[in-house]
């Protein structure tokens, strides 16, 4: 599938590969369900542990939001994108590695919210890389490609066997919470060896020069930059319009474990149904790319955010686990597209020297929109005493991102 790719674009796609069995195992299936079994099972009421989770991943995800910007500028300077990369990458393999051994529901938020600011923060860096591997013309490949392979690799081998791990964990003689903790050191142990190709092939193309203090430097750039943004009326429309519609996106992934477990879906069906995502999403995220060299970008996009309204609407009204397994499908139709497609969008956007430092705009936006849905589906669910109307809620962000994406033109 890759041969018609670069050596540094193989290496970057194959970051994906590397961090995505984290966004299937840790953010969105297993660890969800045993935090959910260790809570409850110490007391707290199921809308309340969902609340908690909620607000663990805001509070997180709002500390990466606050440093993205200054991150961002330090690491469009000279050999600082991937110093930058490495650091954030190594504190979310070695927190995640960390999860195997805590017993506590409170031991394992704590370390939840470190996994998040370490992905998040390698995440800033990893993207930027994108203007540094490929040309305009091939951004939407790359990126498509590199959100493909990580649905078909990273996310579906580690995840099968961490499956394979916990249902017949009394077969291979040990207990369903030992097979648990085995998936997360499994995926903090894949993580760190797939991302080995990204640090040894991948170089910073393009950088400004340090002429003075770093901090001092840094924050003047800081400034000019959001001067220059405001002067443009399409780079900030797309922002907003992003912050909205990938809030809805990220909130259902964070939150669709919980959500399951909370209307009666059995634990090993809701995993199950789970795996059903990466495996779908892979020939979308291809088939999106496609679509979008032909129809444009913009329309695949506000495609991607039509069909997480609808399935917002359904999940209102979802009872049965045919009826998640049926959302699950119609989530990985879109996710993968959806995602790629906005991070190519915005690299044709912007200046390719100051990569860094726009992603690290982009990443406050997506960021920050990370912590306002899971933040709204904990409040809804635990004021109504019902989780199903904390997704209703959601509907609304894909419904502003829209209309102010419709706004947006696309270059």
């Amino acid at each position: 599938m890759l041969n018609n790719f670069t050596r540094e674009e193989k290496s970057w796609i194959m970051y994906d590969w590397a961090n995505s069995a984290y966004s299937v195992i840790i953010s969105a299936a297993v660890l969800p369900i045993f935090y959910k079994s260790l809570a409850t099972g110490s007391g707290l009421a199921s809308n309340v542990a969902d609340s908690y989770w909620g607000y663990a991943t805001s509070a997180a995800t709002l500390v990466i939001a606050l440093l993205a910007p200054i991150l961002g500028t330090l690491g469009d300077y000279r050999n600082m994108k991937m110093k930058m990369f490495r650091f954030f990458f190594l504190t979310g393999a070695v927190s995640t590695a960390m999860l195997s051994f805590t017993d506590n529901w409170k031991g394992l938020l704590a370390f939840y919210m470190v996994t998040v600011i370490g992905f998040s923060g390698a995440n800033i860096f990893y993207d930027a890389f994108l203007v540094d591997v490929a040309d305009e013309d091939r951004m939407e490949k790359v990126s498509t490609y590199g959100f493909a392979m990580g649905y078909i690799g990273g996310s579906t081998i580690p995840y099968v066997i961490s499956m394979v791990l916990i249902v017949f964990s009394s077969q291979l003689g040990i207990t369903k919470a030992s097979a648990v903790k085995a998936s997360f050191l499994l995926t903090a142990l894949w993580w760190i060896a797939f991302s080995v190709p990204m640090m040894r092939n991948v170089k910073q193309k393009y950088f400004v020069e340090r002429t003075g203090s770093l901090l001092r430097e840094s924050f003047g750039r800081l400034a000019g930059t959001i001067r220059l943004m405001r002067s443009s009326r399409n780079l900030p429309l797309f922002l907003i319009a992003y912050f909205f519609y990938i809030d809805g996106v990220n909130t259902i992934i964070h939150m669709a474990a919980v959500f399951g477990d909370s209307v009666g879906l059995i634990s090993t069906s809701l995993m199950l149904a789970l795996l059903v995502i990466p495996v779908v999403s892979f020939p979308f995220t291809i088939i999106y790319g496609k679509l979008a060299r032909r129809f444009g970008s913009k329309v695949m996009i506000l495609a991607g955010i039509a069909v997480y309204l609808l399935v917002c609407i359904l999940a209102f009204r979802m009872s049965t686990e045919t009826e998640f397994w049926m959302l699950a499908v119609l989530v990985a139709t879109s996710q993968g597209g959806i995602q790629a497609l906005s991070r190519s969008f915005y690299g044709k956007l912007i200046p390719k020297e100051y990569s860094n430092e726009y992603f690290g705009f982009y990443n406050v936006f997506g960021k920050f929109a990370a912590i306002m849905g899971p933040a709204l589906y904990g409040l809804f669910s635990q004021v109504t005493g019902q989780s199903r109307y904390g997704i209703l809620g959601i509907s609304l962000l894909f419904i502003i991102g829209a209309l102010v994406f419709l706004k947006v033109k696309e270059i």
